[in-house]
């Protein structure tokens, strides 16, 4: 190849190196206010939202166990992890386009005259096609396709928190419905003595029919409810199994809500919605964003000129031992230029299309957000009030259960009704489920604001293996 000829391609190289068409990217600002609500729903809250692990909330280790497993076992991660790979190969495939593609072929030939024979052989190898990217449409290209990479990091990364949010949400709900089944049980064991004691008073004549009745009403209705839970129960087990990814062991399990209310930790919130930043389905959406920001130099490189390098090292003789002669040696190189006169408007569409797409990104990024920050803000309003709701549950079964016990010790005596008693018992059937109802409300608030802050140090990391990056830009 000649000197001036190699200037030519350097310099073409050093012009394709410092020439892009996307338009400049910029982060949009959040259309959100710059801090989450105040007023007599929201409770003050810390200045700033740490960086904390699953490991720190949770500090109960059956809990901890059953995430681990799943973490190793789900198939939704692992269709995630997935994903990810495909997402990292098409990066290196886009990629490849930025560089020239070097092939190298032999042959031989031999040839029978009536006159004479002959043998012919050849090597070669060279630069069979390399585009120089003079306005970054092949950079361009990378770089969104990296960006869609990255997305996919970050859908796993929302896969990941999640699926430790469902663990903790189901595992919670196995407690309240263990302790619904107790609650059934009681008012069953209860109201079985109660046929009995309105079966004695019927017999001896001092109580009506209608009352063992409405007593057999109050055990019927509490045996069902009892069955309603043994399923429920089943079934909760069935979807921790689903989520975990294999059996669970059924010492993994908790008692009830009493025993798990102090082995989940609280979350601050933060007062700044940049906060919602770090979720990674806002990240997902900024690189989506992102990618569709870099299609539009693509689009607009496909409306300029393409210069194609090809180059060509060859070796030819009528031997094999005259291959490796100075005679044998041959060398070629050329260039193509190839300019689109006429597309009917079709690149300039899809010039416009893209410009489009990325509209339409922005405003699901921007969706991201406000979506992020309605979620945040009505944990933070249940997170407030659930303390004054949970007091007020405790205070009403207390109550409730002093009554029933009042009445049911008049009744005895012969001072009240049968029809007040069974009213109190009712009434305090009904506050222990409300009570249980409650408590599941604060610890699945706990869990929610967990998964709507998107915060987990060890999980929301969008932090694989370096992905390749655009060569020029």
């Amino acid at each position: 190849m000649r000197p001036s000829f190699r200037l030519l391609v350097l310099a073409l190289a050093a012009l394709a190196s410092a020439c892009s068409l996307a338009p400049d990217y910029a982060r949009p600002q959040a259309p959100v206010p710059p801090t989450f609500p105040v007023g007599p729903a929201y409770a003050p809250s810390g200045a700033a939202l740490p960086d904390v692990s699953y490991t720190d909330l949770f500090r109960n280790p059956r809990l901890l166990q059953l995430v681990g497993l799943a973490l190793d076992n789900n198939r939704d991660l692992r269709i995630a992890a997935a994903n990810i790979a495909e997402a990292r190969a098409l990066v290196r495939v886009t990629r490849s386009a930025q560089f020239p593609v070097v092939a190298v072929g032999a042959s031989a030939d031999a040839t029978t005259q009536s006159a004479r024979e002959g043998q012919a052989y050849a090597l070669q190898g060279g630069i069979a096609s390399y585009e120089l990217d003079l306005f970054g449409g092949l950079a361009n290209a990378t770089a969104a396709q990296r960006e869609l990479a990255l997305a996919s990091e970050a859908a796993a990364a929302s896969v990941r928190i999640g699926l430790v949010a469902d663990i903790a949400s189901v595992w919670a709900t196995y407690a309240a419905d263990e302790d619904l089944r107790a609650i059934a049980q009681d008012t069953a064991d209860n109201a079985r003595r109660s046929v009995e004691l309105t079966q004695a008073r019927l017999e001896g004549g001092i109580a009506p029919r209608t009352d063992v009745r409405q007593a057999e009403q109050v055990l019927a209705t509490a045996e069902g409810d009892l069955a309603r839970q043994t399923a429920a129960l089943a079934e909760d087990v069935n979807l921790l199994q689903l989520l975990v990814g294999a059996p669970v062991d059924p010492a993994l399990l908790p008692g009830g809500l009493a025993e798990i209310m102090e082995a989940v930790g609280t979350l601050p919130a933060g007062t700044s919605s940049e906060v919602l930043l770090r979720r990674p389905d806002v990240q997902e959406a900024e690189f989506v964003l992102r990618a569709a920001n870099a299609d539009i130099g693509v689009a607009r490189a496909a409306l300029f000129p393409s210069l194609t390098l090809t180059g060509l090292l060859g070796l030819a003789g009528d031997g094999l031992g005259g291959l490796f002669t100075g005679g044998a040696f041959s060398a070629s190189g050329g260039a193509g230029l190839a300019q689109t006169i006429f597309d009917a408007g079709g690149r300039r569409a899809n010039v416009e299309a893209t410009a489009a797409r990325r509209d339409a990104a922005l405003a699901g990024y921007e969706r991201a957000i406000q979506t992020a920050f309605r979620e945040v803000a009505d944990t933070l309003a249940t997170q407030s009030t659930i303390l004054d709701q949970t007091e007020a549950a405790r205070r009403n079964t207390f109550a409730a259960a002093d009554t029933a016990q009042l009445t049911e010790e008049r009744y005895r005596g012969g001072v009240e009704s049968f029809l007040a008693n069974l009213l109190a018992q009712r009434t305090l059937y009904q506050a222990r489920r409300e009570e249980v109802a409650i408590l599941l409300i604060a610890l699945q608030n706990r869990f929610q604001l967990y998964r709507v802050l998107g915060s987990d140090a060890e999980l929301a990391r969008v932090s694989s293996p370096a992905l390749p990056a655009p060569t020029s830009r």
